[in-house]
C-alpha cells in the first residue's frame, strides 16, 4: 500500500482529469437528491430541541415557572390533607416547632410532608422531611419553589444552550448525509464517458469496450460520480488482471534479459532498478552496457551499477553492441551469474537500420544459448501516449517482446495507454516506474493501478 499511496499521489494527472470530467458529465443533466433535508426540517420544529434534552429541562423550565404563579393558590388545597395527619399523634409534636416562624399557612405545608408518609405509614418521614418528597406532587410545591426564583432568569440561557448539543446530536446520529447528484445512464452520457476515456489516452476501441461493459444491465439507471468511478475502476482492473505478472525467473543460468525501447524511454534507469531488486533477492546479477552510441550512456549505467552493487561490463564508445553482448554472455557463464541484463541503444521504431541492429544482437547471443534471450523487456514512456501501441507492434516483430515496463507515470496524463496495451496485445506488464529513485519501480498491481487511474481508494 505504500507504493499505491505514491502511485496515487504522484501518478496520473489523468486521475484528476477523470475526476473533473466525471463531475462535469454527471452534473450536466443530473438531478440533485437532497438527503440532508430531513435533519433541518426536524430541527425547525418547535419541540425538536426539547426531544434531545437529556434531563428534560427545556420542557420543565416553563412548567416550573407556571407553578411559581400557581404557588399562591396551592396553600388552599394543601390544608385538605391536614385532617388526615391531625388525628395522628406524631404530627402533634411537629406542629410545636412550626409556630416559632409564626406563619399560620406554613403549618399545613409542613404536615403536608407526611402525606407521602401515609403510603409507607411510618413516623420517620415526619422527622426527616427531605427523603419524604418521593411523590411527584409535593416536592415541586415545597422545595423547588424557593430554588426556582434565582433559576427562573437562567432558564433563558438554558433554552439556548441545549439547542446546540441537540443539533450536533442529531447530525452525528444521521451521519450528516449530503445531497448527491445522479444522472441517468443514457446514450448521451455514454458518449461523453467515451470521450473522457479517450482523452485519458485509453484508445478508441478500449474506451468503447469499457463503456459498453459499464452500461450492461445499468442502462437507464441513475448513477453518481462515486458509483461511476467504482464501475470504471472495476472494469479497468478486469482488463489488467490477466497481464499483471512479475518477471519470471528460470532455473537455467545465466538468464538473459534483453532491455529494448526508444530513445529516452528509461531503459538505463529501469536496468539499474531491476538489478538492485534482484540482488536484494539474493541473485547474482551482471549488467552489459550495450548502448555504445549515446554519449555518457555507459557512465550513467556504471553509476546505477554502483548504487545496486552490481558489476557493469562496458565496451569502447562506437563499438559493436552485438559483440559486447556476446562477450557478456561468456563472462556471466564463467562467473555463475543468475541474471545478465543487457542494455541496448534507444532506437525509433521507424528506423529500419537500427531495428536490424537489434535483431543482430539477438542472433549473436543465441550462438551462446539457443533459448536466449529468455526475457525481452520493452520499456515504454507513458508520455508517448498512443504512440506506445506502434512501438509495441514493431518491437514485437523484431525482438519478440515478452513483457512490458511502463515508466514516467508520475509525469503524464496518459496513463490510460497501459489499459489499451493490455486490451490489444495482452503482453505481461511486469512493473511500473514512478521516479528516478532506485526504489521507484514496483510490480504491477491491477487493482491499485485502476484505483489510481480513476481516483478512488484501493
Amino acid at each position: 500500500m505504500a507504493f499505491f499511496t505514491k502511485l496515487k499521489d504522484r501518478l496520473f494527472k489523468s486521475s484528476s482529469k477523470i475526476d473533473e470530467g466525471l463531475e462535469a458529465i454527471v452534473s450536466d443533466g443530473g438531478e440533485t437528491e437532497a438527503e440532508a433535508a430531513p435533519v433541518d426540517a426536524v430541527m425547525d420544529q418547535p419541540g425538536a430541541a426539547s426531544d434531545v434534552m437529556p434531563d428534560g429541562q427545556e420542557d420543565s423550565g416553563p412548567m416550573l415557572a407556571a407553578e411559581q404563579e400557581e404557588e399562591t393558590p396551592e396553600p388552599a388545597p394543601m390544608p385538605e390533607p391536614t385532617p388526615a395527619p391531625m388525628p395522628e399523634p406524631t404530627p402533634a409534636p411537629a406542629t410545636i416547632p412550626e409556630p416559632t416562624p409564626q406563619p399560620a399557612p406554613a403549618v399545613p405545608p409542613e404536615p403536608a410532608d407526611p402525606e407521602p408518609a401515609p403510603e409507607p405509614e411510618q413516623v420517620p418521614p415526619a422527622v426527616d422531611p427531605e427523603p419524604a418528597p418521593a411523590p411527584d406532587e409535593v416536592p415541586p410545591a415545597v422545595d423547588l419553589r424557593q430554588a426556582m426564583t434565582p433559576v427562573a432568569p437562567a432558564l433563558d440561557e438554558a433554552e439556548a444552550a441545549p439547542a446546540k448539543p441537540g443539533l450536533l446530536g442529531r447530525l452525528m446520529g444521521r451521519s450528516t448525509a449530503q445531497p448527491v447528484v445522479r444522472r441517468a445512464l443514457d446514450d448521451e452520457m455514454l458518449e461523453q464517458l467515451e470521450e473522457l476515456l479517450i482523452s485519458a489516452d485509453m484508445g478508441v476501441d478500449t474506451a468503447l469496450r469499457v463503456t459498453a461493459n459499464m452500461a450492461e444491465g445499468r442502462f437507464g439507471k441513475k448513477l453518481s460520480v462515486a458509483e461511476i468511478k467504482q464501475l470504471l475502476a472495476s472494469e479497468v482492473s478486469r482488463i489488467m488482471e490477466p497481464v499483471a505478472r512479475p518477471l519470471p525467473i528460470y532455473s537455467k543460468t545465466p538468464q538473459v534479459v534483453l532491455v529494448v525501447g526508444v530513445n529516452g524511454s528509461g531503459k538505463t534507469t529501469t536496468i539499474g532498478k531491476l538489478a538492485s531488486q534482484f540482488r536484494a533477492a539474493g541473485k547474482k546479477v551482471v549488467i552489459a552496457a550495450g548502448d555504445t552510441f549515446r554519449a555518457a550512456a555507459v557512465e550513467q549505467l556504471q553509476v546505477w551499477g554502483e548504487r545496486a552493487g552490481v558489476p557493469v561490463l562496458t565496451a569502447a564508445q562506437g563499438s559493436d553492441p552485438a559483440s559486447l553482448a556476446f562477450d557478456a554472455m561468456g563472462r556471466a557463464q564463467e562467473e555463475g551469474a543468475d541474471l545478465l541484463l543487457i542494455d541496448t541503444a534507444g532506437r525509433l521504431q521507424n528506423r529500419g537500420d537500427l531495428m536490424e541492429e537489434l535483431a543482430k544482437i539477438v542472433r549473436v547471443i543465441r550462438k551462446k544459448d539457443e533459448t536466449a534471450p529468455h526475457n525481452t523487456l520493452l520499456v515504454l514512456d507513458a508520455t508517448t501516449g498512443q504512440n506506445a501501441l506502434n512501438q509495441v507492434k514493431v518491437f514485437q516483430e523484431i525482438s519478440d517482446v515478452s513483457g512490458l515496463v511502463m515508466t514516467k507515470l508520475d509525469g503524464t496524463a496518459k496513463g490510460g495507454v497501459l489499459v489499451a496495451l493490455a486490451d490489444r496485445f495482452g503482453l505481461p506488464i511486469h512493473a511500473v516506474g514512478l521516479g528516478e529513485q532506485i526504489d521507484d519501480l514496483s510490480p504491477f498491481d491491477p487493482d491499485e493501478f485502476a484505483a489510481a487511474l480513476v481516483g478512488t481508494d484501493a
